[in-house]
C-alpha cells in the first residue's frame, strides 16, 4: 500500500523537489502552498494532492490537516516553510522579526500539534522538519533566523523524548545552501547602512558558498532517505557544504571556530 508525505511550502525549492521526489517513488503526495491556485506543474502529477496553507494562519492549519486525514492516511509530515530574514537586529521591525518566528518556529509547532493526536491514535508517524546548518551555528546578521533553527533543533530533540513511547519519531534534515533558494525569494534582506562593512563581506561569503551549494533535489534525496531508513536517529546533515562546516567545527572545537568566523568578518 503506497504511503502519503503531508509537506508544507510545496510551491518552490526544496518542498516542491521533495513532492516531485516522493511521487516518483509512488507515494501519494499532499502538497500545500499559500497560492494552490498559481501552481502549474504539481497538479499535473499522479496521486499528488494540492492544498491551501499558509503556516502563520492557525485557523487555516487546522481546516488543511483535517482536509488532508479526510482524504488519506498520512504516515510523514514534512514541515518545510520557511524562509531566512538577513540583516542587523538594530534595523528589524518588529513585524519582520514576528514574521520571521511565525513562518520558520511557530508554523512547525502548529502543524506538528495538528497531527499528534492522529498520529498517536495509530500509534505511528514521522515528523520531518527542515532545519539548517544554521540551526548548529551563527553566521553574521542572521541572528532572527538562527534563533528560529536552533530552537527547531532543540524542540525536536525534546518532542522525541514524549513521542517515541507514542509511536511517533521526529526527524530533522539540516541543510548548507540551496542554489534555488538562498539568494533568492526565500530571503529577505533588511539593509542597514551602520553596518555596510559586513553586509559587503557577508555577500562575498554567501557568494562563494553558493558555487558550493547542493541543489533542492540533492537535498531531496536527504528527505527521502530520513523518511525510510528506519532509524531512530533526529538529525541528518544535507549537502557537501553543510558536512563541511560541521566537520570543520568539530575538529577545532566550537570557540577557536567562532574565531575563524569573525576573522573573515571582522
Amino acid at each position: 500500500m503506497a504511503k502519503t508525505i503531508f509537506i508544507t511550502g510545496a510551491s518552490s525549492g526544496l518542498g516542491k523537489a521533495t513532492a516531485k521526489l516522493f511521487q516518483s517513488k509512488g507515494w501519494h503526495v499532499m502538497a500545500t502552498m499559500r497560492n494552490p491556485e498559481k501552481e502549474t506543474e504539481l497538479t499535473t502529477l499522479e496521486n499528488v494532492t494540492v492544498l491551501p496553507l499558509d503556516v502563520n494562519d492557525p485557523e487555516q492549519i487546522q481546516t488543511t490537516v483535517k482536509q488532508a486525514i479526510e482524504k488519506s492516511t498520512i504516515d510523514v509530515v514534512f514541515n518545510n516553510a520557511g524562509y531566512g530574514l538577513m540583516g542587523a537586529l538594530e534595523g528589524l521591525s518588529d513585524e519582520k522579526i514576528i514574521r520571521q518566528i511565525n513562518t520558520n518556529l511557530l508554523g512547525v509547532l502548529r502543524v506538528t500539534q495538528a497531527f499528534i493526536p492522529y498520529f498517536r491514535e495509530k500509534r505511528n508517524g514521522l515528523f520531518i522538519s527542515t532545519t539548517s546548518i544554521g540551526g548548529f551555528m551563527g553566521f553574521p546578521l542572521h541572528s532572527i533566523y538562527h534563533a528560529t533553527k536552533f530552537a527547531l533543533e532543540g524542540w525536536s530533540e525534546s518532542m522525541s523524548f514524549e513521542l517515541s513511547p507514542l509511536g511517533i519519531r521526529i526527524k530533522t534534515v539540516a541543510p548548507g545552501g540551496i542554489s534555488t533558494d538562498f539568494a533568492g525569494r526565500s530571503m529577505d534582506f533588511n539593509a542597514q547602512s551602520e553596518y555596510s562593512d559586513i553586509e559587503h563581506k557577508l555577500f562575498e561569503a554567501v557568494e562563494g558558498m553558493m558555487k558550493n551549494a547542493s541543489t533542492a533535489e540533492q537535498i531531496a534525496e536527504v528527505v527521502y532517505e530520513a523518511a525510510t531508513d528506519d532509524k531512530d536517529q533526529i538529525r541528518y546533515l544535507a549537502g557537501a557544504d553543510a558536512h563541511f562546516l560541521y566537520e570543520r567545527r568539530l575538529e577545532i572545537g566550537k570557540e577557536a571556530f567562532i574565531q575563524e568566523i569573525k576573522q573573515q568578518f571582522g
